[in-house]
């Protein structure tokens, strides 16, 4: 072993343990959260301790194009990879022995990339940390199963099951639905362990091939990584059986769509308690303006939590998806949730963020309403305690309206910093227009001979 491996965490060591180590994949996330960097033999990632990919990464959007540099100049200068050992872990599907290392991304002169998504997730952490307070947080990860689907221009449509039936709509729940694609369940279990990572619980959704795997509470950035890995587990989990794991918000008409819930609570750095229970057990004043701040710049987060034009078809009422940024205790209608828990585990969960979002971004601009609140002192509205899809609807209807909300907002452009915020924006302005040009076939079937 060479001394960079007496670095990583047990699970990637007691992979490599006895065997030749081929190939290191050196990643980070883009904007979208796909993994970007490089893959190397071994042997040369043994003798180096950084290297270089241009910034321009960031300013690539989901469809591969370059959104403009609210800089200016686009002279694509490098931008300095160092690797986080603690990240290292396991790419089990592949033909050879290959590890994973996430990098961070820092200038020439060592400073961290504002607008790289893992350094924006720390940013907010810190804000956190220079307080006194440790947030935690628990992810819930939704995704479909669904057929191969090689033509755009066909619908998706839910995979066959071992029964030789397509999957099942309505069997939120159902141990015998989820065993239709149990081998693809197996798989994830498998590679999950292989890379070191504990899944809390696995259950079938409301959706045909819907499927929710449940993470358990931890560190933020440390869970992002988790779910940045997932996201690839899973599609070649998928792989492996002749179907597609897809995280869009909205893939098939007429089903619920797949969301990543966040559980929030923040812990005392000095005393070890949590700060939204008081020694009685009772609900504090910073659990109320959590809430408060929650309501109050959500919709100015919204354009992360919901980066893409297919994720506002995901906010329509009675498909287990808020419409707006009501509260309540156990009540699965509102934006925001206060589970049944004891008051160690007092938390808020935000039910609003779609599984398509970059998790780093999710989870930071969730964190950041939160603090937001936190430091602002403000009381919520009062609790919903009914059906809150008969309230009116709050939130942005499209990704154009949710980015302007964004930018109007200075206390979350200022927390999540001015340069990330000037770049998120470029590029999901340029999506936004690239989708406006493509003609869809509702057009086709209603305007084009009826107007």
């Amino acid at each position: 072993m060479t001394d960079w491996t007496d670095k990583l965490p047990a699970a990637a060591r007691a992979f490599m343990a006895g065997r030749r180590l081929d190939e290191v994949e050196c990643i980070v996330a883009d904007i979208a959260g796909v993994a970007r960097g490089k893959a190397m033999p071994a042997s040369k990632f043994a003798r180096q301790n950084q290297f270089y990919l241009p910034n321009s990464i960031f300013l690539q959007t989901i469809t591969g194009e370059w959104a403009d540099n609210p800089s200016g100049a686009f002279t694509e200068p490098d931008m300095v990879m160092v690797p986080d050992y603690t990240t290292a872990t396991a790419a089990p599907w592949t033909a050879d022995w290959t590890i994973q290392v996430i990098h961070d991304a820092t200038d020439q002169q060592g400073n961290p990339m504002p607008m790289a998504p893992r350094n924006v997730l720390k940013r907010i952490v810190k804000l956190y940390e220079d307080r006194g307070w440790k947030p935690v947080v628990a992810p819930e990860m939704e995704f479909f199963l669904v057929a191969r689907n090689i033509d755009p221009n066909q619908p998706i449509i839910p995979p066959m099951g071992r029964t030789g039936r397509r999957a099942a709509a309505k069997q939120a729940y159902s141990m015998s639905a989820v065993d239709e694609y149990g081998k693809v369940i197996d798989d994830i279990y498998d590679f999950a362990e292989a890379q070191g990572f504990e899944i809390d619980g696995i259950l079938q959704e409301g959706g045909a091939g819907q499927v929710e795997i449940n993470l358990n509470h931890g560190d933020p950035v440390a869970l992002a990584d988790e779910i940045f890995y997932f996201k690839r587990l899973i599609r070649e989990a998928a792989l492996r059986h002749d179907c597609f794991a897809t995280f869009m918000a909205k893939p098939i008409e007429g089903e619920p769509g797949s969301a990543m819930h966040i559980h929030h609570s923040v812990i005392d750095q000095a005393t070890g308690q949590n700060i939204f229970s008081d020694e009685r057990g009772r609900e504090t004043p910073a659990f109320l303006h959590f809430i408060a701040g929650m309501q109050k710049h959500l919709p100015a987060a919204i354009a992360l939590l919901a980066p893409y034009v297919n994720s506002y078809r995901r906010y329509v009422p009675d498909f287990a998806a808020p419409i707006n940024l009501e509260w309540g205790r156990d009540n699965r209608t509102t934006g925001l949730r206060v589970p049944i828990s004891g008051p160690e585990a007092r938390r808020l969960e935000n039910r609003l963020a779609g599984m398509d979002c970059n998790p780093y971004l999710g989870i930071a601009a969730s964190l950041a309403c939160g603090y937001l609140g936190l430091i602002e002192a403000e009381n919520p509205r009062a609790e919903c305690l009914g059906d809150a899809y008969m309230s009116r609807d709050e939130l942005p209807y499209n990704l154009g309206d949710a980015l302007d909300l964004m930018m109007e907002n200075a206390a979350m452009r200022e927390v999540l910093g001015e340069e990330f915020t000037a770049v998120y924006e470029s590029v999901k302005r340029n999506e936004y227009k690239e989708f406006l040009q493509v003609i869809s076939p509702w057009e086709r079937e209603h305007l084009l001979l009826n107007v």
